[in-house]
């Protein structure tokens, strides 16, 4: 009997374990899915400035040589 009962004591050890475990990667996966989401952000940022700016560069007028050459 005293062995089941060792037995049980050490199954709830390893489930308390475990359920600990699996909240702190439960958290470091929230912590990298809001790196993720804020990388996202930037990008799609960077993706209009960039769109932007060659936008602004198609309405340039092109480089011609001034009329004294």
């Amino acid at each position: 009997m005293a062995d089941d009962d060792e037995r049980i004591m050490r199954l709830e050890e390893l489930a308390a374990h475990q359920a600990k475990v699996i909240d702190e990667l439960s958290d470091q996966l929230a912590d990298q899915w809001r790196i993720v989401e804020q990388m996202r952000a930037k990008l799609d940022r960077l993706t209009e400035r960039f769109q932007a700016i060659e936008e602004s560069a198609l309405d340039a007028p092109a480089n011609t040589r001034p009329p004294h050459y």
